[in-house]
């Protein structure tokens, strides 16, 4: 099993939730977040004053998928989110060594 982080922009969520729906992605988790790549954030004015705004707004998407799935996520996932700019996330791939579905007690790939 693994833990997918993906980081995005905000306006694309629409579109990876439901592409990731199509692929057969029963759950996921959705957090606001704020950060930085390469492109370091922006400069912006404001009342005639120029200032910089270092942290992004991103959302963060973690799912959990078996083995089998992990390539068609990230593909999904590719092509839902891309935009072809600079800032357009990243997709971070994780071992999960335990799942525990709390009402059940399942485990394990089970519990996903």
């Amino acid at each position: 099993m693994k833990l997918v982080t993906i980081i995005i922009k905000p306006f694309k969520l629409d579109d990876v939730r439901e592409a990731l729906s199509d692929a057969g992605v029963h759950g996921l988790t959705v957090t606001e977040v704020k950060g930085f790549g390469r492109q370091r954030g922006h400069t912006e004015l404001y009342r005639g004053a120029e200032y910089v705004v270092d942290f992004l707004p991103k959302t963060r998407i973690d799912v959990a998928v078996t083995e089998d799935m992990l390539d068609d996520v990230i593909e999904t996932v590719i092509q839902a989110a891309r935009t072809g700019k600079v800032g357009d996330g990243k997709i971070f791939v994780t071992p999960l060594e335990q799942v525990v579905r709390i009402r059940t007690g399942e485990t394990g790939e089970a519990a996903i």
